[in-house]
């Protein structure tokens, strides 16, 4: 059994399974949590650990938010493949990472309502999704060379399939993380080039300097077959780029197709709701729209005398994210765009 110990904080998650050791290991990171229904007990977070000859660290994650599935599929098919002799390295898989919220099929978990990517670095004194934050910040990133955190859009956002990266402050990481990103291979790949959320995952990766690959595979709460391949694949194609994954290994990896890069701005290219109604979408994803393009109407079925209001983007590019359910809030998300990024350095 392990313990994570840091220098004045101690992490309560223990497991049997030890991440150091040679072979293949399939168990549970346990997070002790104390209820009435069960007065000692913990919550089982599954962990995958392959470990080949002496090489880099892998770490794949999936299911950070419960409602992503694309991501939780791919990479459990790939820690069920995945055997010792066909790495040089080490391979660290969490598909369901915030399992409660896995279970529930929600954002957020249900155990704490605390959403797992907004609250790096994390607590160990704290409910159980910060504790995993910690877990991941204090235990597996100082093993960490590459980080594969795989998203969708989940239940309030449907998404144009992609991988990504974001540009840090590091010269050096960001051109590790690019190289990583063509290597993923999504033909619609994005750097996102504003950064505003330290909480995030993303923040974390800056701090711990490793290379960082996000997606959005899908979205909209359902499977999407092509995010699931992607997810699959392009996880492979980075796994053998960082030579992890032996080039003689008997693995299956489809080469990388040419990648459109795109960037991600700032507000001027996303569009919020106003106010309280039904949207709906006047664009499809995978659109082109023009600076100040409506992008949709807003509905009041509770005045239906009153005319919609129209809602528009600032900017104009790529369709990559609509809002998928139709009632809205004010302030919700119902649209982001991406533009075609001109060649350099990420960052330049």
């Amino acid at each position: 059994m392990s313990i994570t110990q840091t220098p004045g904080k101690r992490s309560r998650v223990w497991s049997d399974v030890d991440l150091d050791r040679p072979g293949k290991q399939a168990g549970y990171l346990q997070i002790p949590w104390s209820v009435t229904r069960s007065a000692y007990g913990n919550i089982s977070i599954p962990v995958v650990v392959i470990k080949g000859g002496e090489g880099p660290t892998a770490l794949l994650m999936g299911g950070v938010h419960g409602d992503e599935y694309e991501a939780q599929i791919a990479l459990s098919r790939i820690a069920r493949e995945l055997e010792p002799e066909h790495l040089q390295g080490r391979v660290i898989i969490l598909p369901s990472t915030n399992l409660p919220a896995a279970l529930a099929g929600t954002r957020v978990s249900p155990v704490d309502q605390v959403n797992l990517n907004r609250c790096f670095p994390g607590d160990p004194e704290g409910t159980p999704t910060p504790q995993i934050a910690f877990y991941i910040d204090t235990e597996l990133l100082p093993r960490t060379d590459v980080w594969l955190d795989l998203h969708s859009g989940g239940g309030s956002l449907a998404y144009l399939p992609f991988a990504s990266n974001h540009a840090m402050p590091n010269t050096e990481q960001n051109a590790r993380s690019l190289a990583a990103l063509e290597a993923f291979g999504a033909p619609v790949s994005v750097i996102w080039s504003f950064f505003d959320e330290p909480r995030m995952a993303a923040g974390c990766a800056a701090r711990h300097g490793v290379t960082y690959i996000g997606s959005e595979l899908g979205g909209a709460a359902t499977v999407s077959p092509e995010g699931v391949r992607l997810g699959y694949e392009g996880s492979l194609r980075v796994l053998r780029h960082t030579g992890i994954l032996k080039a003689e290994a008997p693995i299956d990896v489809p080469p990388a197709p040419p990648i459109r890069l795109m960037e991600a701005s700032n507000r001027a290219f996303y569009a919020y709701a106003p106010e309280p109604g039904i949207f709906e979408p006047a664009c499809a994803l995978g659109d082109t729209v023009e600076p100040g393009a409506r992008i949709g109407l807003l509905h009041f079925v509770d005045r239906p005398m009153r005319e919609p209001v129209p809602v528009h983007v600032e900017g104009g590019g790529l369709v990559v994210c609509l809002r998928h359910p139709g009632l809205t809030d004010r302030g919700d998300c119902l649209c982001h765009l991406a533009f075609d990024r001109p060649p350099g350095a990420i960052g330049a």
